[in-house]
C-alpha cells in the first residue's frame, strides 16, 4: 500500500513511523523544502497542502490508496476533499470537514444546536452597525486558519479595523469572525468519539505569552486532578458537538474558556491537537490517536480503554526565540538522560531564520516535564530551562528564557 501524508511538521513524523511500521510506503507534501518529516519519508513533494489540484496530481501520479494527516487542521481538508473526488478512503466525508475547520461553518452548527459559545459575528467587509450589542474587548480572527495566524484582541475601533484587515488576509476565503471575549481559563480538551460516544482523553490548561495580544501558546499544562474536575461538563458540551456534526468514530479537539462554573466553546475540529498533543494524550490517556487516524482511515475501528496517566502533572513547554537563523539544540539529550526532561522536540530545521513570534508556528522546540508534585514539576523545569540554550549560527544563544515563566 501507499499513502499520501499532508504536511511535514513534527506530529507528521509519528505518522510516518507508523505508517512505515504497517508496511505502508511514505509519499509526503508540504509547502516547504525541508520540512522536519522529510527524512522519514519514502517520496516527498513540495507541495502546499491547500493546493488542492496540485495534491490530487501528486495522488494521482504516485497512485496512493489513501490520502492522510494529523494534527493539522487545513490540510484535513484537503485529505477530505481529495479523498472524495478521487473514491479514496477517509474518516470523515468532505461537507463535514469544511464544518470543522471553517470557523463560519462551525459557529453556524454551534448555534443550531446549542452549544455555547461567544456572541459573533461573520463578515467579509467590517460592518460597524453589525457589532452593536457586542462590547470590547473583541477577539477577530480568520474563518479558515489554524496556528493562531491572524487572531487577534481587540480594544478599540482603531484596533479592529486593523485586525479585521489582517485577519481577512489570512482567510482563504476573505472572511473573518469577530467575537467577544469571554473571561475565564482556556483549556483544550482531547476527545475520541467511539460509535458516537465521546470519551474525554485529556484537558490542558493553554498559557500564553504575556503581554501579547496574538494568543501564542508557550506551555500546555495537564492536571490529573482537573481533568477529574471537569470531565462531567466537558464530556457534556463534547457529546453535543459530536452529535451535531454526526462524528461517529473520530478524534476531536476542543478550544474552551471555563469561568469556573460555565464553559464556552472557542472551536472545535474532528482532528488531534497540534503539536505534542498526541504525546500528552498517550500519555495522561495511554490512547494512540495516531494509530487510531491509520485504522479509521484503514476501516479499522479503534477502541478508547481505561488507563491511568503516567504522572499527575505533566507539562509541555514550547521554545521560541530571538531574531536569528538557528544551528542545534545543546543540553537537551543530557537533560532527558537525567530525567529531569521526559523527552524534547525539534519543530524547526538548522538554517531555519526566526523574526518576530506571530503565532504559535513560529516555536523552535519543546521539551516536556512530569511529576507527581507540584514542587518537583516546577524544580525539574528550572533546571530545564536554566541548562538548555538553542543556539544560532554563531554559537549565540537564542532561546527566549524570560518567556518560560515558573509552573
Amino acid at each position: 500500500m501507499k499513502a499520501l501524508v499532508l504536511a511535514g511538521g513534527f506530529p507528521q513524523i509519528a505518522l510516518l513511523q507508523e505508517l512505515s511500521s504497517r508496511g505502508i510506503q511514505t509519499v509526503l507534501a508540504d509547502y516547504n523544502a525541508e520540512p522536519v518529516a522529510k527524512p522519514y519519508a519514502d517520496i516527498f513533494y513540495q507541495a502546499s497542502t491547500l493546493d488542492v489540484e496540485k495534491i490530487t496530481e501528486i495522488a494521482k501520479a504516485e497512485q496512493v490508496d489513501f490520502l492522510i494527516t494529523a494534527c493539522t487542521d487545513q490540510a484535513l481538508l484537503t485529505v477530505a476533499k481529495v479523498s472524495e473526488e478521487l473514491g479514496l478512503p477517509c474518516y470523515l466525508d468532505y461537507r463535514t470537514g469544511l464544518n470543522v475547520t471553517n470557523k463560519s461553518y462551525m459557529k453556524e452548527v454551534f448555534v443550531r444546536a446549542g452549544v455555547p459559545t461567544a456572541k459573533h459575528v461573520v463578515m467579509g467587509t467590517l460592518d460597524m452597525d453589525a457589532l452593536r450589542g457586542m462590547e470590547y474587548p473583541l477577539i477577530v480572527k480568520p474563518v479558515d486558519c489554524n496556528s493562531s495566524k491572524g487572531v487577534k484582541k481587540v480594544t478599540n475601533d482603531a484596533e479592529l479595523r486593523a485586525a479585521f484587515d489582517a485577519a481577512v488576509r489570512y482567510s482563504r476565503t476573505d472572511t473573518a469572525i469577530v467575537e467577544e471575549f469571554i473571561e475565564g481559563e482556556e483549556l483544550s480538551a482531547d476527545i475520541y468519539v467511539e460509535d458516537g460516544v465521546a470519551h474525554l482523553l485529556s484537558i490542558s490548561t493553554l498559557d500564553k505569552i504575556a503581554n501579547n495580544d496574538k494568543f501564542v501558546i508557550f506551555r500546555g499544562f495537564y492536571s490529573h486532578e482537573k481533568t477529574e474536575r471537569v470531565r462531567p461538563l466537558v464530556t457534556q458540551i463534547a457529546q453535543q458537538i459530536a452529535d451535531a456534526f454526526g462524528l461517529v468514530n473520530s478524534p476531536m479537539l476542543i478550544q474552551m474558556i471555563y469561568d469556573g462554573r460555565r464553559a464556552f466553546v472557542l472551536e472545535f475540529s474532528a482532528r488531534t491537537g497540534g503539536g505534542v498533543k498526541y504525546l500528552l494524550i498517550r500519555r495522561a490517556a495511554g490512547f494512540d490517536v495516531i494509530g487510531a487516524v491509520v485504522d479509521l482511515t484503514l476501516g479499522n475501528k479503534p477502541h478508547v480503554g481505561d488507563a491511568k496517566p503516567e504522572n499527575e502533572y505533566i507539562a509541555n513547554e514550547f521554545i521560541y526565540c530571538y531574531p536569528g537563523v538557528f544551528d542545534r539544540l545543546v543540553g537537551f539529550e543530557e537533560l532527558k538522560a537525567e530525567g529531569i526532561i521526559s523527552d524534547y522536540y525539534l519543530f524547526k530545521w538548522k538554517g531555519a531564520v526566526f523574526d518576530t513570534i506571530e503565532n504559535s508556528g513560529d516555536r523552535v522546540a519543546g521539551f516536556t516535564v512530569q511529576a507527581d508534585t507540584v514542587e518537583e514539576l516546577r524544580e525539574k523545569h528550572r533546571t530545564a530551562v536554566a541548562r538548555m540554550r538553542v543556539l544560532d549560527e554563531n554559537g549565540k544563544d537564542m532561546m527566549r528564557k524570560d518567556l518560560l515563566t515558573d509552573l
